[in-house]
């Protein structure tokens, strides 16, 4: 019996030596899924994104519909956020709102994104006169706040909704190519690169093989706390009457309705800045969860 219970505990242990360590992206993963904020935070933004796809499903009245004889109904059963000013019931219109600004972070994203991290890759990798010139152009960039950028930009477009997601998208590139370009300077230095320039490796293939693979881990956490200062930003140039356009429906928009209704009837405003609120705070939190599971220097 004892010399059984030896075997099982040696095998054991020559299983554990065995296993493999895991990566550091499964490590970070593992990380991230420990934590609990982190799992709320996802959970609320993928409520949002399910609404923001099944919202004709999901609503019990048409959001652009108007029920004079219903206006500003508190909420109730029947109306579960209320009526607006026209009657039209708000928490269809909330649903509804979150398709046109959750698809709005996407895209100003998105635009930031590709555009500074292909600028920061140049820069960084070729350095000299290209780095000179394109980070020059992101201090331009930088010397506006980024709303007062994105009101530039809207006033030279026009507003509307795919003005919007240009302007918010063009704000935010300086962010992605500073961070990217600090990053490239960093890793080209390393042997790995080096080994691939020695063996004849095109430029191309180094930047896109090599160097971009590394450096998208600081990427990704921007991208997620990005995601809500593009939503805020969106709102706010709604709110402004420079977003969405009636008879289109934006949280923005209907805060810019519902100003004159505070004291009338609250529930107007409160629910749209509750989902705005909702998806600002997730993301940001989620930022930082991802930043402490990815960043080595910050596990404990």
């Amino acid at each position: 019996m004892q010399k059984r219970r030896f075997v099982n505990t040696t095998l054991a242990n020559e299983s554990n030596t065995l296993a493999k360590p895991l990566s550091p992206t499964g490590l970070a993963l593992r990380l991230l899924l420990e934590n609990k904020i982190a799992i709320v935070c996802i959970g609320v933004l993928l409520l949002f994104f399910v609404v923001a796809v099944a919202a004709a499903y999901l609503t019990p009245y048409d959001p652009y519909h108007a029920f004079p004889d219903k206006s500003l109904l508190a909420p109730s059963w029947s109306h579960l956020m209320g009526t607006d000013l026209i009657g039209r019931d708000v928490f269809s219109r909330v649903l509804f709102g979150a398709r046109i600004s959750m698809l709005i972070g996407f895209v100003s994203v998105g635009i930031s994104a590709t555009v500074g991290v292909t600028l920061g890759l140049i820069a960084g990798y070729y350095g000299r006169i290209v780095d000179g010139i394109i980070m020059r152009f992101i201090d331009t960039l930088m010397a506006f706040p980024g709303i007062l950028l994105a009101l530039t930009i809207i006033a030279l477009l026009g507003p509307g909704i795919l003005n919007v997601m240009i302007a918010v998208g063009i704000g935010g590139i300086p962010s992605y190519a500073r961070l990217v370009r600090g990053s490239v300077l960093s890793i080209k230095e390393e042997v790995y690169v080096e080994a691939a320039r020695t063996v004849g490796a095109r430029d191309r293939r180094i930047i896109v093989r090599h160097i971009l693979p590394n450096a998208l881990p600081p990427v990704l956490v921007l991208i997620s706390m990005s995601y809500g200062w593009a939503l805020l930003s969106a709102a706010g140039l709604s709110f402004l009457g420079l977003g969405a356009e009636a008879p289109a429906v934006e949280w923005g928009a209907m805060l810019n309705d519902s100003r004159a209704l505070l004291w009338v009837a609250p529930w107007t405003a409160i629910f749209p800045g509750i989902a705005i609120m909702c998806v600002v705070l997730s993301t940001n939190l989620l930022g930082d969860a991802l930043r402490d599971a990815i960043d080595p220097r910050l596990r404990q």
